[in-house]
């Protein structure tokens, strides 16, 4: 059952962020008055006669906890619907279905390999072909346009080169064509940049990352101001049944209430931890949009509210033996893959996230065998730095 935001005198639209983090979409349980949103641990729900029920009818195609995460997370976004999926992964499945066969979607050239194998050697084999380029240049977005274009994929800040895409400007092109635009979100979280402010039709999330923030549940989402393409994607969402479980649910949720403090704090990390990194003897370069030699740093210090808390950098020996050896050091980072809890995780996008991707195109955009990304947690910054000190040595 779709749950759109409520507009009343106290919802949403009169919240600040830090409040709906805590509030939006969720109320106290009326039959006991708990606080927190209840577990509906249950497949199906009774009802009195045919189609007379209680806004539930059966698991996959609704559940209150997911209700309650769903209206939480739009209302997060500004925006009006959200849906959940029981992954990032999932929640993408699900819009690339919208698509037919010979359409053609245009996508940051420098993205999260999960999402360029769902592109290429998935929907790629139903005849949807998939062209990947820097956004920010303009005339080869505009020349790439054509009547098949259906859907423009945007994913900033990148990964993991924490490139940063203008939104704004992006989809104004895609809205002159009335073409579709989604923002992978995750990297940013809501708390740093909202997409549909600037233009978006929809965002995705991995929730599993900076949302849940706790490394404990895996679930997607999908959010949008627009009837038309809501009831599109809820129709797929039932018809396709890639939803999340009433527990993973909660745990968003529960997350999501430190939200705001979590991001903060990775965040101020973040930035101490690349000025560490820039100036020592074994990197050769830092990817941080923080930093005022960042090609798009003044983009994304109007674009966002903060630089996020993601690092990647390259070594002086740039060699995946070198890498190697850097990542078998590390004690406080934990190498693994995913992002966004409140543990440092170190990772080898090549080898991991990225090696989906074949090398050839990594290359292009810059991502070499020696990269290595920093999902930087909540610990101590002083810890933080002695590990990676240790680690480089």
């Amino acid at each position: 059952m779709a749950k759109k935001v409520k507009e009343t005198a106290h919802g949403p639209k009169s919240m600040k962020f830090n409040s709906k983090v805590i509030h939006a979409g969720v109320s106290p349980d009326p039959s006991t008055g708990a606080i927190m949103t209840p577990i509906f641990q249950t497949s199906t729900y009774v009802q009195d006669e045919p189609g007379v029920h209680k806004g539930h009818e059966y698991g996959r195609t609704s559940n209150p906890t997911r209700s309650a995460l769903e209206a939480n997370l739009a209302a997060l976004e500004n925006g009006k619907y959200g849906l959940c999926f029981s992954s990032g992964l999932g929640a993408m499945d699900t819009l690339l279905k919208m698509l037919n066969p010979g359409d053609e979607i245009i996508s940051t050239n420098d993205l999260y390999g999960g999402s360029y194998r769902l592109m290429t050697r998935v929907y790629g084999r139903f005849g949807i072909k998939s062209h990947f380029i820097d956004l920010n240049d303009t005339v080869q977005l505009e020349k790439l346009i054509n009547p098949r274009t259906r859907l423009i994929w945007i994913e900033t800040p990148t990964n993991p080169m924490l490139n940063i895409v203008d939104i704004r400007k992006v989809t104004k092109i895609a809205e002159k064509y009335g073409i579709i635009t989604c923002v992978d979100n995750t990297f940013a979280s809501p708390y740093l940049q909202r997409p549909l402010d600037l233009g978006a039709d929809i965002i995705l999330h991995s929730c599993t990352k900076y949302l849940g923030g706790h490394s404990d549940a895996v679930l997607g989402a999908l959010v949008c101001n627009k009837k038309e393409i809501d009831d599109q994607l809820r129709f797929l969402q039932n018809a396709c049944g890639a939803t999340p479980g009433p527990m993973d649910c909660f745990l968003i949720l529960r997350g999501i209430k430190t939200l705001h403090i979590r991001m903060k704090r990775a965040c101020r990390n973040a930035g101490r931890l690349a000025e560490f990194l820039k100036n020592h003897p074994a990197i050769n370069k830092v990817n941080y949009p923080g930093f005022k030699t960042h090609p798009s740093h003044q983009l994304a210090s109007t674009q966002m509210s903060d630089y996020g808390a993601m690092v990647s950098f390259d070594l002086k020996k740039d060699s995946l033996e070198s890498a190697i050896g850097v990542l078998k050091k590390f004690k406080m980072f934990s190498l693994a893959e995913s992002l966004g809890g409140v543990e440092s995780l170190v990772g080898h996008p090549s080898t991991m996230t990225h090696a989906s991707i074949p090398r050839e195109e990594r290359l292009k955009v810059g991502l070499t065998d020696s990269l290595i990304r920093l999902s930087v947690g909540i610990e101590d910054i002083e810890d933080l730095m002695a590990d990676l000190d240790q680690a480089l040595s």
